[in-house]
């Protein structure tokens, strides 16, 4: 397929891509046609909002031709949601199906160091893409805790804090660990324990890793935000994505010739503080090291989109791309300076780019801007380029969907939250999703169904003020309609809907969801 991809002329050759190509097998659609298995891509941003692709946000002064590709190729979700708005709990639900307010992590996210959240022998995309025959690789960031072998016996108390530093010698790096990613259904991996900004700073081969580390990495701060932690040999953060967008690679070219069909499931770690581009990115965007970051993002991109092409599967791949949340850049719409991040520093304001858009909040937030994110499909075999839809889809549907296109069967009692949208990408059916729940960072639940969402808490849950309690009166009602910025609260003039959707609410959540 051809693509324009001049912006980007010089540095087209700097990462090396090693060959690909794949095999495909035969299955039966649950649509009921006849049609080889796709290979499936499916390439996760850390914290990338909407606004920071231009063909969302054509005020947007950041170039995006991969991006603006890939939607021009594809199908664009323009109401595509995470089903939290922060890292760990998205990354859970994308991967079971579930909502992760159903797990033991009620709140926040994990660290480096944290154990294992996904519950052992729970049904994963992983495993049930394995069932249908693929072969699987995560490469990327993991985020979802590992069991370290401590030498104690156990995690440190403090393990799943943000700012824990192992203390030395407590954790035995040699032995490899028993409950990773090639765990839950990924046949191979190589990864980072968390997000690049907490510790400990190493790659992760299946079960090993790779370099022991140790140094201790220093604190740094915004926009190189780094938490204090151990840091093996030769890992510098300014060029990991670099090395596992080579991983990547490498990965797809060894399944050339192969007799299986595969997926990659390649979580980024960019844009997410640390904000380091590399240098041959920097003063790119004129808009700082957060512009230039997006750039690199969207050139990372290209580089497996230019290898689907050059190595002719592009036709038979599914690619998904999209973000774990919004961005952490934020808005401010009332000329408050008194965020608690100084994150409008070096040249990057809001006059300058909105990295979500005209949405109200910022990642961690209940509102729109911490979960309605990027969301693009494209797999030329099936999907009609240039085409969009405003169906509300969540990022736990993506299991049932690759579960529908392979035509495996799946535990609905393992991902009750997940509901195929094939029948939106073949422009055949709707979505049969009765409803989305929106989680924020603090515990704050929000329900939407159609136009109007209910937010069953007295602030944001997150980072803009009031941040309110869960569950704390009065609630907030919006009609995205009419209201997509979410400024009026029409709780008290529509009361029926509050108890409608707080009923449907509680019927979905069960006893996971304590409605007070």
């Amino acid at each position: 397929m051809d693509r324009h991809r001049g912006a980007y002329s010089t540095i087209l050759g700097v990462v090396l891509v090693l060959g690909l190509a794949a095999g495909v097998t035969f299955a039966k659609n649950a649509g009921a046609s006849s049609i080889q298995k796709p290979n499936i891509v499916l390439i996760l941003a850390d914290d990338m909002g909407y606004g920071d692709v231009h063909a969302l946000n054509k005020s947007s002064k950041i170039p995006t031709p991969n991006l603006d590709s890939l939607a021009a190729e594809g199908m664009t979700f323009t109401d595509a949601h995470t089903p939290s708005a922060v890292c760990t709990p998205t990354r859970y639900g994308l991967l079971i199906g579930r909502y992760c307010w159903r797990s033991e992590l009620k709140r926040g996210v994990l660290s480096g160091y944290s154990p294992p959240l996904i519950e052992k022998g729970r049904q994963t995309l992983a495993s049930v893409l394995k069932k249908a025959g693929y072969h699987t690789a995560c490469v990327g960031k993991w985020h979802l805790g590992i069991d370290w072998n401590w030498k104690a016996g156990k995690p440190d108390s403090g393990a799943k804090g943000l700012r824990h530093l192992a203390a030395k010698g407590a954790i035995d790096y040699d032995k490899p660990v028993s409950h990773g990613p090639v765990a839950i259904g990924f046949d191979t991996c190589y990864v980072v324990p968390g997000s690049l900004d907490m510790g400990p700073y190493v790659f992760v081969r299946d079960s090993k890793v790779v370099k022991t580390p140790s140094l201790i990495r220093e604190m740094g701060d915004f926009p190189v935000y780094i938490r204090e932690g151990e840091m093996a040999e030769g890992f510098e953060h300014i060029d990991v994505l670099d090395h596992l967008l080579a991983r990547a690679t490498e990965y797809i070219g060894s399944r050339a010739g192969k007799d299986r069909p595969f997926f990659l499931y390649f979580p980024l770690t960019a844009p997410h503080k640390p904000v380091m581009p590399h240098p041959r990115f920097q003063g790119k965007s004129g808009l700082g090291p957060y512009g230039d970051f997006v750039i690199q993002v969207d050139w990372t991109v290209g580089q497996v989109l230019d290898a689907l092409d050059e190595h002719g599967i592009a036709n038979n791949t599914l690619v998904i791309m999209t973000s774990d949340n919004g961005s952490f850049m934020y808005k401010y719409t009332d000329g408050r300076s008194d965020h608690v991040d100084d994150e409008t520093v070096q040249g990057f304001r809001p006059e300058h780019h909105t990295s979500n858009a005209d949405w109200r909040g910022t990642k961690a937030d209940i509102f729109e801007a911490g979960h309605r994110v990027p969301f693009f499909v494209r797999w030329p075999d099936r999907v009609k380029a240039g085409t969009k839809t405003d169906r509300t889809i969540c990022l736990t549907d993506i299991l049932a969907t690759c579960a529908d296109i392979t035509g495996q069967p799946f535990s609905r009692a393992d991902s009750q939250d997940s509901y195929s949208f094939l029948g939106l990408l073949e422009g055949s059916s709707d979505i049969k999703r009765p409803a989305v729940v929106h989680h924020s960072s603090g515990g704050v639940f929000a329900i939407r169904q159609g136009k109007m969402k209910l937010v069953l808490g007295n602030g944001s849950g997150g980072r803009e003020s009031p941040k309110g309690q869960p569950f704390g009166k009065p609630y907030q009602l919006f009609n995205l309609a009419a209201d997509p910025s979410e400024k009026n609260n029409i709780a008290k003039e529509q009361p029926e809907t509050v108890e409608r959707l707080t009923k449907m609410l509680k019927r979905i959540g069960g006893d996971d969801v304590d409605i007070k």
